[in-house]
C-alpha cells in the first residue's frame, strides 16, 4: 500500500481539553509514509455526527485513544465504523484497553489491534507493518488476531528514553488549540506506589532533558497560551529536574498558567523561598492529599507527612500568588463516613482555592482492583467503574458524600458565597463537614439534585436555607451574603432578594463622586466622565454592619458602614469610607457591637 490514510481520534471530557497522546502518534509516524489526520471530539458530541465526520475522510486505518470517560461511546463509535468502513483498520490504544487487551478484542469482534502501554513505537511499527503488508505478531505489546482468534505479544509497552519522542506540537496545532488547555510531559512515571493509580504498574520515572524542556516550553510562551497542564505524575519528584523548570518558567514575561501536580511535603526551604518570587496567576498547583487518616494510608501504600502538608500549603498561600487545589478520595480501605468527614475538616481547614472530593475508582490494572474483594468493594461494572461501597463505608454514606460534593462545588469550589458560610461553620456548626451535610439534605428535601441552577437561582436557594437553618440571625448573614455578591462574579449578580441600597443614601453618594478631593484619596488618578462608565467599575454599598471590623477581628458591630467596590480590574476591590468621607455634615451612626 502506497500511502496510509489514518484518522486518530477520541472523544475529550470536555471542549476546551485536548489530546496530547493523538499528537504524540501523529509526530511519531511522520516518516512512516502515512497521510494523518487528527480530529477530536467530545463525549457531548452527537455519535452518528461524530460517525459522518469520520466517514468522510475514508481512511484506511481509524485509531482511537480510550479512557475512563469515554471507553463506552468510543466501543459503540468503532461498530459502527466498522458497519460503514468495513475495510479500514481499527485500532484501540490508551489505559483503558492496556491492561486487558484479550477481553477488549474477544468482547468486541470490530476491534483489529490494540497497541497497549505508551504507543509512540508500537504504533509507528504497527503502521509500517500494515503500510508494508509485513507481519505483526512479534510487536511488542500489540494485541492482534490470527485467523480470528486474539492473542497479544507482551506486556504494555514503556519508552524508556524520552529524548527519544518528538515534540508533539507544531505552529499549526497552536492555531487550533489556541482556546484550549495545552497538555504536556516532562517526565513518566511516578516515584511512589499508590495502589489507587495507574501509576502503580510501573517502576520508577523518566524524565525528559532539561534543554528539550525548555526549549519545548518557550514555544508555548511565544504562542501565548493560556494554560499549560503537566501530566506529570509528581512533577516534584526530583529537584534537578523540577527546580530550573520553575526558575525558568518565574522569569518569563508571559501570561501563560502552569499547572503541576505535586507532592508539596517533598518541597525544601531553597524551594519554598524561591515560590515566593513567582509572579500571581503564573503557577497552580494540585497536590494529592487523599486522606489524613493514617490506616487508609497505609492500605493504599501512600504516606503523607500531615504536619508537613499543614505548614508548607499555610505558608505558600501566605504568598497569595500561587493557586493551590487539594484532592480527597472518598471510598478508600479502612477509611468510614466518619473518618472521611475527619479528613475533610482537616484539608477545609487549610482553605485551599479548591478543595476537589473524589471517588475512588478501581481502575484496570491498579493494586487496589487487585485487592477488591480484600476489602468488599462494590462498584460498578463499567467506566468509570466508581465504588458503590465496601467494608467501611455504604452506599447510603455514599450517596451522602456524592450529594454533599455536589453542593460543596456549588458554593465553595465556585468561590460564592465564602464569608457567609465561613461565619456560619464558625458560629452555628459543628464542623465544616456538618455544615456541608445539612445543606445537602436541604437540597434533597427540596429536590433541587436535579435542577439547573443560574447565578441568581443559587443565591436564592442559598437564602432560603439559611431562614430555614438560621433565620434568628438573618440581619447578619443577609449582610454578610450581601458582601459575598459584591465581590464575586464582579459584582454582576445582585439577587433582588437582598436588601440593596437602591435610592437609600443616593445624596451621600452623589457628593462622593462630585467630591475631586475625596475622589483623589481614594482613587488617584480617577476623574468622574460618565455615571455609565462609573457604575460600570465602581459600586458604593452601605451595610447595617462594620464588615472591614468583622473580618479583622470577628467582631460584629451594627453599624451603617460605607465600603467603596473596585471592579477595574480582574478580581473585585474594596475599601472602607471613614464616616467623615462619607455621610452628610449632621449624619450620626449608631453602634451595637455583639
Amino acid at each position: 500500500m502506497s500511502c496510509l490514510k489514518i484518522v486518530l481520534t477520541t472523544l475529550n471530557a470536555k471542549f476546551i481539553h485536548s489530546s496530547l497522546a493523538l499528537r504524540y502518534l501523529k509526530v511519531s509516524c511522520r516518516d512512516a509514509g502515512a497521510e494523518i489526520k487528527i480530529k477530536e471530539y467530545t463525549i457531548n458530541n452527537e455519535p452518528l455526527a461524530v460517525l459522518g465526520d469520520i466517514y468522510r475522510e475514508k481512511p484506511d486505518v481509524v485509531g482511537l485513544a480510550c479512557y475512563i470517560w469515554n471507553i463506552e461511546q468510543i466501543l459503540s463509535l468503532a461498530q459502527m465504523i466498522r458497519k460503514v468502513l468495513p475495510q479500514t483498520k481499527i485500532i484501540l490504544g490508551g489505559p483503558e484497553v492496556s491492561f486487558d487487551p484479550l477481553e477488549t478484542m474477544n468482547r468486541h469482534s470490530w476491534v483489529d489491534y490494540i497497541v497497549t502501554g505508551e504507543g509512540e513505537k508500537g504504533f509507528r511499527e504497527l503502521i509500517l507493518a500494515l503500510k508494508d503488508g509485513g507481519s505483526v505478531e512479534e510487536l511488542e505489546g500489540l494485541a492482534f488476531r490470527r485467523n480470528g482468534v486474539a492473542g497479544v505479544n507482551g506486556a504494555p509497552a514503556i519508552i524508556n528514553d524520552l529524548n527519544t519522542l518528538p515534540f508533539p506540537y507544531d505552529e499549526a496545532d497552536m492555531e487550533q488549540l489556541k482556546d484550549k488547555i495545552i497538555y504536556y510531559e516532562s517526565s513518566r512515571g511516578c516515584p511512589f506506589r499508590c495502589q489507587y493509580c495507574l501509576s502503580s504498574a510501573t517502576q520508577g520515572v523518566r524524565y525528559r532533558s532539561r534543554q528539550q524542556v525548555l526549549q519545548e516550553l518557550a514555544f508555548f510562551i511565544r504562542h501565548d497560551v493560556k494554560q499549560v497542564k503537566f501530566v506529570d505524575r509528581t512533577f516534584n519528584a526530583r529537584k534537578e529536574h523540577y527546580l530550573p523548570i520553575f526558575q525558568f518558567l518565574a522569569g518569563q514575561d508571559c501570561r501563560t498558567n502552569f499547572h503541576f501536580e505535586m507532592a508539596i511535603d517533598s518541597l525544601d526551604e531553597e524551594t519554598l523561598q524561591f515560590l515566593r518570587q513567582i509572579p500571581p496567576g503564573r503557577f497552580q498547583f494540585e497536590i494529592g492529599v487523599q486522606s489524613t487518616y493514617e490506616p487508609a494510608l497505609n492500605a493504599i501504600c501512600r504516606h503523607n507527612d500531615w504536619p508537613s502538608i499543614v505548614a508548607k500549603v499555610n505558608r505558600i498561600q501566605s504568598y497569595n500568588n500561587i493557586h493551590m487545589h487539594l484532592d480527597l478520595i472518598a471510598g478508600l480501605p479502612q477509611e468510614t463516613y466518619e473518618r472521611f468527614a475527619g479528613s475533610f475538616n482537616a484539608v477545609y481547614a487549610l482553605q485551599p482555592d479548591m478543595l476537589q472530593i473524589g471517588f475512588l475508582k478501581l481502575l484496570k490494572g491498579s493494586g487496589i482492583h487487585k485487592a477488591a474483594k480484600q476489602y468488599g468493594y462494590v462498584a460498578m461494572d463499567t467506566a468509570p467503574y466508581e465504588v458503590l461501597a465496601n467494608n467501611y463505608i455504604n452506599y447510603e454514606q455514599v450517596r451522602q458524600l456524592k450529594n454533599m460534593e455536589t453542593v460543596f462545588n456549588l458554593f465553595y469550589n465556585s468561590g460564592r458565597m465564602r464569608l457567609t458560610t465561613a461565619w456560619i461553620i464558625r458560629t452555628q456548626e459543628k464542623n465544616a463537614f456538618s455544615f456541608y451535610s445539612r445543606l445537602a439534605r436541604y437540597w434533597e428535601e427540596k429536590e433541587l439534585f436535579m435542577m439547573a441552577y443560574s447565578a441568581k437561582s443559587l443565591y436564592r436557594h442559598f437564602f432560603a436555607f439559611c431562614q430555614d437553618a438560621y433565620g434568628e440571625m438573618q440581619r447578619l448573614w443577609e449582610q454578610l451574603l450581601k458582601m459575598d455578591a459584591l465581590l464575586t462574579d464582579q459584582g454582576t449578580i445582585r439577587p433582588d432578594l437582598l436588601a440593596w441600597n437602591g435610592e437609600k443614601w443616593a445624596g451621600e453618594k452623589n457628593d462622593f463622586w462630585r467630591d475631586k478631593n475625596r475622589l483623589q484619596r481614594y482613587l488617584p488618578g480617577y476623574s468622574f466622565t460618565t455615571w455609565r462608565d462609573n457604575k460600570k467599575k465602581f459600586l458604593i454599598e452601605v451595610f447595617d454592619v462594620d464588615i472591614p471590623e468583622y473580618l479583622r477581628s470577628g467582631t460584629v458591630v451594627y453599624k451603617p458602614t460605607a465600603l467603596l467596590f473596585s471592579y477595574a480590574g480582574k478580581e473585585a476591590s474594596y475599601q472602607l469610607l471613614p464616616d467623615r468621607d462619607f455621610w452628610l455634615e449632621g449624619e450620626t451612626a449608631t453602634d451595637d457591637a455583639l
